[in-house]
């Protein structure tokens, strides 16, 4: 492999040259919200773009970096901000390095114990999400959240267990002002 650059466009996030690009449109994260009558609605309307992913590819080795930036959309369903579906990493003791661009929001992260933390996004502000801890990115303001990423190559991603479970915390709009709530989904089980 040899070495490359790309340009981040901001406040779009767009990275050029990039290899893949990614859209997740509101059906795609059919489940991962707490108001199903809400997502239902919004859905029968239109299947609004909820986020996109710009990457640039390397071989999946230990060894290599893979980077990208992540634009989430602003907007709700219901009080429940538009985000990421959210995922850990096949390789579990994997960590990703987040660093914010643009916009206002926050990381929900959780250990597969249930460890939660959720932790502000501003501009300028680096995140470390250490190993074996999901994450999500959640747009919490009226500006697209945009960040870049790093991680190894060789992590891969597992959607599967967020899909099925969901975080156990989310955050909702309560009284004009973002909130942690207990998920409704894991308090059901």
């Amino acid at each position: 492999m040899n070495p490359f650059a790309s340009n981040i466009h901001l406040p779009e996030g767009l990275l050029t040259p990039h290899h893949t690009r990614i859209t997740r449109r509101l059906s795609s994260m059919k489940g991962q919200y707490a108001d199903q009558p809400a997502f239902d609605t919004m859905l029968a309307k239109e299947d609004t773009l909820i986020y996109e992913v710009y990457e640039n590819k390397v071989p999946e080795v230990r060894g290599q970096l893979l980077h990208g930036t992540s634009i989430v959309h602003p907007g709700k369903v219901g009080d429940e901000y538009f985000m990421t579906k959210g995922h850990f990493h096949k390789v579990l003791a994997t960590a990703e390095v987040y660093y914010c661009l643009h916009g206002h929001g926050f990381m929900m992260m959780e250990t597969p114990e249930g460890e939660s933390s959720a932790m502000e996004l501003l501009p300028g502000m680096v995140l470390y999400v250490p190993p074996c801890w999901a994450h999500r990115s959640i747009n919490i303001g009226n500006d697209d959240l945009v960040t870049l990423f790093i991680y190894p190559g060789d992590a891969g991603h597992d959607y599967g267990t967020i899909e099925t479970k969901g975080f156990r915390k989310i955050i909702v709009e309560n009284d004009s002002q973002p909130a942690i709530v207990d998920n409704p989904h894991w308090l059901a089980k």
